[in-house]
């Protein structure tokens, strides 16, 4: 007996259905979400959790790059995602269809994404248990009128960002530049090809090196300054206190074919093992909170806490006062940081003017920079400098200190360019002491190799450093020559 019937060109009885490849743009929307879910729930790093998924995945190159907007202008738009999507949700939702909420939100409320693609795509993505529920709450919000309860759920920062920054900058630059670092960061690329932000270029012309100087970075990582200095000639020493992050500055001086001109060491900034007055040039591009880089590091402001400013201070000032002491007479001090909070900056010189008054400040650089105090900042909202590709530069301060606005310091004679606040010593005498070997450092074996702004100012050797976020180790260690290589000012 013959069983029922089947339609013309049906499969056989016990045949799985072939696999339906996922519709444009599903395997895309998918892996961000995979990718917030790292981020979200197990605390992974933006830039350093999605490109290598990337890499694994098979998606053309218009696909990731729409992975990656999705990514990182979800992660920037959380707050803003969770409020329009909360609305119309009244169970606790676990983290991955969370995720797939906010994907969906952002394309609505901030790709301008076409209803019916975003939401038909984004239900597609979910697991078939919760299409549902993820169709429903999307169209709720595709449909219903947006009225924001506040401007830190309509910008998406926690508050006590808005709070500070609105008492910093004032309420009408606060919001221009938080707005701005909601957009997509730009990439900017140097002549010998290292990516670098245009704020972390300028402060590195702000330090004013020349052929021959010997000049240090105290917190050096990755190493674009320090690299970007010895275009003059100079001679760089480019510390930091974590072996992982030196490692980092070696690979890129090795890529650039600067082994010659920068020497690395892994070495504590708060107890340098360097000898007095070694540099004629210092540069302390400090640990900060961050507040002004927002826009290139997207999961940072759910980071950074507001009682994380009081120990990023007290360490920044450990910094300036550790590396003060390593400045030549006639030397020039230069202090940068890529946040926007005054506790951070213009602080920071009230401390040096009333710790330091032996030092002299230079005058702000000139622009990009706008003056701030004694240093110069520049701020998110600030449009690109003629002849720049980018729509607008990281923020970044200096004081007479990227992908920025905030003040820089510079220690030296005489004023230095707004970008920072600097000091400086008198000039130096007709035949300058040579330094006396650093009692603390410990030499290592010989021949030890391996293979973006905001504030800034600087001084003049009556000057000072600004800080770091991270006490560094005591001993001292290497890449490149051996230290009994070294010229004069070598640790040790």
């Amino acid at each position: 007996m013959s069983g029922p019937a089947r339609a013309r060109g049906s499969a056989p009885r016990g045949a799985r259905p072939a696999t339906r490849p996922p519709a444009a743009g599903v395997a895309a929307r998918r892996l961000a979400v995979e990718a917030l879910v790292r981020i979200d729930a197990q605390g992974a790093y933006a830039n350093l959790v999605l490109p290598s998924m990337l890499e694994r995945s098979d998606l053309d190159e218009r696909d990731r790059a729409f992975v990656t907007q999705l990514v990182y202008g979800t992660t920037r738009m959380r707050r803003a995602c969770d409020w329009l999507v909360d609305r119309f949700v009244l169970d606790q939702l676990d983290t991955s269809t969370r995720a797939l909420l906010r994907v969906g939100a952002f394309q609505l409320a901030f790709l301008d994404t076409p209803a019916h693609a975003a939401v038909s795509a984004t239900v597609e993505a979910a697991p078939r248990k919760v299409r549902g529920l993820v169709n429903a709450v999307l169209r709720r919000v595709a449909d219903s009128p947006r009225s924001w309860p506040d401007e830190a759920t309509r910008l998406s920062y926690p508050d006590w960002v808005i709070e500070r920054l609105t008492a910093d900058l004032g309420g009408d630059a606060a919001v221009a530049a938080l707005e701005a670092m909601n957009l997509p960061a730009t990439v900017t690329e140097r002549a010998d090809g290292y990516i670098q932000d245009l704020g972390s270029q300028w402060v590195a012309e702000a330090v004013g090196a020349g052929p021959g100087d010997r000049v240090l970075d105290v917190c050096a990582a990755p190493g674009g300054k320090a690299t970007a200095m010895t275009a003059t000639g100079a001679r760089v020493v480019a510390a930091d206190r974590r072996s992982s992050r030196a490692r980092i500055v070696a690979e890129n001086v090795e890529r650039l074919g600067l082994g010659d001109t920068v020497d690395i060491v892994v070495a504590d900034g708060c107890h340098p093992p360097f000898a007095p007055a070694s540099f004629d040039h210092i540069l302390l591009d400090a640990p900060c909170s961050g507040l002004g880089s927002l826009r290139r590091r997207p999961d940072a402001r759910w980071r950074i806490e507001a009682a994380d400013l009081d120990a990023l201070v007290a360490l920044q000032r450990e910094l300036v006062d550790a590396a003060l002491p390593l400045l030549a007479p006639g030397g020039t001090f230069t202090y940068s940081v890529c946040t926007l909070t005054d506790a951070e900056g213009l602080a920071l010189d009230e401390h040096l003017r009333t710790t330091r008054p032996d030092l002299l400040a230079l005058e702000p650089p000139d622009a990009p920079w706008t003056p701030h105090g004694r240093g110069a900042r520049r701020l998110p909202q600030a449009p690109a400098p003629h002849g720049t590709c980018s729509g607008s530069a990281p923020p970044r301060e200096v004081f007479p200190c990227p992908t920025n606005p905030s003040p820089i310091p510079l220690l030296t004679p005489g004023p230095i360019p707004s970008v920072v606040p600097a000091w400086a010593w008198p000039p130096p005498p007709a035949s300058p002491p040579r330094c006396s070997p650093c009692p603390t450092a410990s030499s290592p074996a010989p021949g030890t190799t391996a293979p973006a702004r905001h504030w800034c100012a600087g001084w003049r050797t009556r000057g000072s450093p600004w800080w770091s976020t991270e006490s560094w180790p005591t001993a001292g260690r290497t890449w490149g020559r051996p230290w009994s290589s070294w010229p004069r000012g070598s640790p040790g």
